[in-house]
């Protein structure tokens, strides 16, 4: 197994990936080029091949179903991200290939898993109702944390990493630093205002000793961890009547129906913060499968057989 110090960063490692596919294993240009799209997706947002784990595989592949991709797709991204893995291990860039238990979700034929607009204010109107409903701020976080991240896309990890000062609710603005601590400004509207208000109001019931700069607390009082970020928003979608969906697919619904009022792509790869337009262009990917899906099940002569 060769071994280098010091891995190169995630994008340069692709690159040397789909070399080794290309030179070594004799795979397709279509190939090469379905693996690079994969991959590249699948590592937005990570800063190094330490980030590249199993539990990171998973969210992936959960967010791929979510988003309706179809069973050959998701086969395909297992088949990456396995081969991505090997080839990092054997690199000795990571000790043994974090992607090796991998396995297809069963993925649903029905319409990508996305939050409509009834079902994101079914969602929101719960939240909000259930903060007013207690003296206990734990409701009021999660309402504006729902609010926060439906409005603006945000990656949890991104979600987490907000402290106070970056949140204006007068211009009704957030500053997140995402992927390489690049930082951008992304807008909200009132009924997101109104929630981070009632939240910043009642923080002070949370916060303790550890709380430093964090906007949302956990309720030790320290900055809130990913993974309760991702139980609020399981339990919250699920309560909604919807699919139960993990932050990842909150940021996909976002994306979805900003794309789907109009909205240009480029708006849309500035609004998540993606560095590749490629990536982006997934949500209009699916954007065509949500419409063939509605298509075979409501044109009288889809060809769709009951």
């Amino acid at each position: 197994m060769g071994h280098m110090a010091s891995p190169p960063d995630l994008d340069k490692a692709v690159d040397m990936y789909m070399d080794h596919l290309r030179l070594v294993l004799g795979r397709s240009e279509n190939t090469v080029r379905a693996y690079s799209a994969d991959l590249r997706a699948a590592c937005e947002g990570l800063d190094g091949v330490e980030g590249f784990t199993l539990d990171h595989c998973r969210d992936v592949l959960d967010w791929a179903v979510e988003a309706g991709h179809s069973a050959t797709s998701v086969a395909r991204m297992v088949s990456s991200l396995r081969g991505f893995g090997g080839y990092l291990a054997r690199q000795g860039w990571v000790g043994t290939n974090p992607a090796a238990p991998l396995r297809a979700p069963k993925t649903d034929r029905h319409l990508p898993r996305v939050l409509k607009a009834d079902g994101a204010r079914e969602m929101l109107d719960a939240a909000a109702q259930a903060a007013g409903e207690t003296d206990d701020p734990v409701p009021t976080r999660d309402w504006a944390m729902l609010e926060l991240l439906y409005a603006t896309g945000v990656r949890v990890s991104e979600l987490v990493g907000v402290d106070l000062d970056d949140v204006d609710t007068g211009e009704r603005t957030v500053r997140v630093t995402g992927k390489g601590g690049k930082t951008r400004v992304v807008p909200f509207g009132p009924s997101t205002a109104t929630a981070l208000r009632a939240w910043i109001d009642a923080r002070p019931r949370l916060s303790g000793p550890s709380s430093g700069p964090a906007l949302f607390l956990g309720v030790r009082g320290g900055r809130i961890d990913p993974r309760q970020v991702r139980t609020v928003v399981r339990t919250a979608t699920a309560a909604a009547g919807g699919p139960t969906l993990s932050p990842h697919g909150i940021r996909h619904s976002t994306a979805t129906a900003v794309l789907e009022g109009g909205a240009d792509l480029r708006i849309v790869q500035e609004l998540l913060g993606h560095s590749s337009m490629a990536t982006t262009q997934i949500y209009t990917h699916v954007g065509t499968e949500r419409l063939k899906a509605v298509y075979r099940q409501a044109h009288p002569r889809s060809g769709a057989t009951d």
